[in-house]
């Protein structure tokens, strides 16, 4: 089968490779469509913690069901699904807790002990599997997994009040964020984004105050809608120099800063704010399975995310497709490959 590797810096070359053996657990997916992450982007840049060239992107997709192993129960072929693409030890205290997303040894997408979704054909075990309601379509299906991303950066706050939320950085990720806070009631939802593409979705997906950080003040903003008392929750999407001391700055006495940007790179942080108001900063590493659960019910139940995927391009243009998120000559927000 066909498989997008990224073999070098930058390079993504379409090679020939085994198409998986389901084991008895799992089915073989055909995949219909495929997200590129940022953490792709890490994989094509070289800066990804533990994957490392050759490597055979993706971990988001959407697909049919064609082979069925012979203990799985809850699914059939032709069963149109998607994946929650991590896969935990079972015996480490993490897993114990249910807290797959941080096992060290866990198994995922990508690398060598399990396949990545820019292929033709993508192997999982039955516990891993969604459905996918009849209407949402292969993309939206794809776009669960970041979702659920999204989910968990909000679930990890701890006494944030629905009331006040600011989104640093408004990609895929920060826009998700802001409609899970939307869907979960948050009175004012204020985003930042130096990209006029990505400001415009904000505000078509109902922020109350969108704001561009390099020519506006986003601090005093924040603090003239919230009444100089500050939001209750910050969510920093963005990797920007000084994106953690404006976090802290935004934030009230005792709110809370929640960190889901990948920032590979070393930032400053003036930390006085943080402690002279006892703020709260957690970090959101992917998702627990409960919040997978709950984006695909989000999704499932009528969520249309459709206008987030602004392009499709087919699996034999997987460069292409990275070069677009990478280089941002085009305005996007998600590429989708199709397969």
């Amino acid at each position: 089968m066909k498989a997008a590797v990224v073999t070098g810096k930058e390079i993504v070359t379409i090679e020939d490779v085994d198409v998986p053996t389901p084991k008895d657990d799992e089915v073989l997916i055909k995949i219909k469509t495929a997200g590129v992450c940022g953490s792709d982007l890490h994989l094509f840049r070289g800066t990804h913690a533990f994957r490392k060239p050759p490597a055979i992107l993706g971990h988001e997709m959407a697909g049919d069901i064609v082979k069925v192993g012979k203990d799985v129960k809850r699914f059939k072929l032709g069963d149109r699904v998607t994946v929650e693409p991590q896969v935990g030890c079972g015996t480490c205290e993490f897993c114990k807790q249910g807290l797959t997303n941080l096992c060290v040894g866990k198994k995922v997408p990508g690398t060598p002990s399990w396949v990545g979704t820019f292929v033709e054909y993508f192997n999982a075990p039955e516990r891993t599997l969604y459905k996918l309601d009849d209407k949402v379509s292969y993309e939206v299906g794809t776009l669960i997994e970041p979702l659920a991303v999204a989910v968990h950066a909000l679930n990890r706050a701890g006494n944030a009040a629905e009331d006040c939320i600011v989104i640093l950085g408004a990609g895929t990720i920060g826009l998700l964020c802001q409609v899970v806070a939307r869907e979960a009631g948050f009175k004012t939802i204020i985003t930042t984004d130096t990209a006029p593409f990505n400001r415009e979705m904000s505000a078509k997906l109902g922020a109350t105050a969108v704001l561009n950080p390099i020519d506006e003040d986003v601090v005093a903003k924040v603090k003239d809608l919230t009444g100089g008392r500050g939001a209750d929750l910050a969510i920093v999407a963005a990797g920007a120099d000084g994106i953690l001391d404006q976090a802290s700055a935004c934030v009230r006495k005792r709110g809370e800063i929640g960190l889901v940007a990948m920032i590979t790179h070393k930032i400053p942080f003036y930390c006085y704010s943080m402690v002279f108001n006892e703020q709260t900063m957690y970090g959101a590493m992917t998702y627990e399975t409960r919040d997978f659960v709950k984006a695909a019910e989000m999704v499932n139940r009528g969520l249309d995310l459709s206008e987030f995927v602004t392009q499709k391009l087919p699996l034999e243009r997987s460069q292409e497709a990275l070069d677009v998120l990478s280089q941002k000559k085009e305005d996007v927000i998600k590429v989708v490959v199709t397969v």
